[in-house]
């Protein structure tokens, strides 16, 4: 081999190490800007500052923190901050000022997990939050969110709001945020505020801005007359949502959510 081809030779292979070197420098790039593109990469979480649960139909449809049976009048209409504060003392000695929401991910608004797939409790010291209800009714109906309320009296109230007094841009946390409904015997309907793409195996549903109109689509669970129903209520960060990033650090929410009772439907067909 001539000096001249040899020379050739190793400068060739030395421009393809370049290409190479560049190629994987690039993709290294690039993972490192998906990798922040979700989830938090530094622990200092966000938390619940307010959270109500309200009836919005007169004496139809009530509920209440423990299971009074079929006596109807042991139940409420609304229930308060105090309630499940009482409820969280109880249950896992803290309340809501204690609860700190680390972002987790589910495909069934069951079982959650952290980034790194270990399991993540409900009301940990950072994880999501959940408490338990019982509703009832006085006739047959199907249950629904809305974003219309009105009391006892029929005059109106607010709806079903998710909200933060976070500036921006701690208050994109408001895209990141799922709720789930879990009634015995019925699927795990889940509520996601300002949905977006669909980021996970869950199914989530959306309230209009105005008038509500009562579909299958927003039914999240049935009653059957006088049978009280226990009811999981869970609320997490969604830690594959792309708005769960560093900038919602250290946010607050209020939760206000609003039921109403549709009669005559039971899991979304007319009762005879």
């Amino acid at each position: 081999m001539s000096l001249n081809t040899y020379v050739e030779k190793n400068q060739r292979r030395l421009k393809e190490r370049k290409r190479l070197i560049a190629f994987l420098s690039i993709f290294a790039v690039l993972g490192l800007a998906t990798a922040t593109y979700a989830w938090f990469t530094v622990n200092t979480f966000a938390g619940v500052k307010d959270f109500e649960l309200q009836i919005s139909t007169g004496d139809d449809l009530r509920v209440s923190m423990d299971n009074h049976g079929s006596d109807i009048d042991k139940y409420t209409h609304t229930i308060t901050n105090d309630m499940i504060n009482s409820y969280l003392r109880k249950n896992h000695n803290k309340t809501l000022d204690d609860i700190i929401l680390d972002p987790v991910t589910t495909n069934d608004g069951k079982r959650f997990t952290y980034e790194d797939g270990s399991g993540a409790e409900p009301n940990g010291e950072e994880s999501y939050f959940e408490f338990y209800c019982y509703f009832i009714a006085t006739k047959d109906m199907s249950v629904h969110l809305s974003t219309e309320g009105t009391d006892e009296t029929g005059k109106k109230i607010g709806g079903t709001k998710v909200s933060t007094t976070s500036p921006a841009p701690q208050s994109d946390i408001l895209k990141a945020i799922r709720l789930a409904f879990d009634g015995e015997g019925n699927s795990v309907k889940t509520y996601e505020p300002n949905k977006g793409s669909k980021v996970t195996a869950l199914n989530t549903f959306d309230l209009p801005g105005g008038t509500m109109n009562y579909n299958n689509s927003n039914s999240i669970f049935s009653l059957k007359k006088l049978t009280p129903k226990k009811v999981a209520v869970r609320l997490w960060m969604e830690g594959e949502d792309p708005e769960c990033d560093n900038d919602v650090q250290r946010a607050n929410l209020t939760v206000r959510l609003s039921f109403v009772g549709i009669k005559g439907t039971v899991n979304g067909n007319p009762v005879a």
